[in-house]
């Protein structure tokens, strides 16, 4: 069975400097938010593309079966947290 913790390592493999939470304990529905310098200027749908490839066959095998994503810049999460 695939851990949030496993799959918060290879998003992080993947996209070397990101910050990576992923919570979920059911073994098939994860949440991650990622936190990347590499999504400056990326539309929501190619940072999401980024993560996807992060975790390779994974996705498309359904080792993952459902990952929900939030992306952000630096910048957009450093507002987020001030809210």
């Amino acid at each position: 069975m695939i851990t949030a913790e496993q799959i918060q390592q290879w998003i992080q493999a993947g996209l070397p400097g990101c910050e990576a939470i992923v919570e979920g304990d059911d073994g098939t529905h994860f949440n991650a938010i990622i936190v990347s310098d590499s999504f400056r200027g990326k539309s929501l749908l190619q940072q999401q593309r980024m993560v996807y490839s992060a975790l390779g066959a994974r996705m498309a095998n359904g080792e993952i079966h459902a990952l929900a994503l939030k992306t952000y810049t630096p910048d957009e999460w450093a507002g987020l947290r001030k809210s």
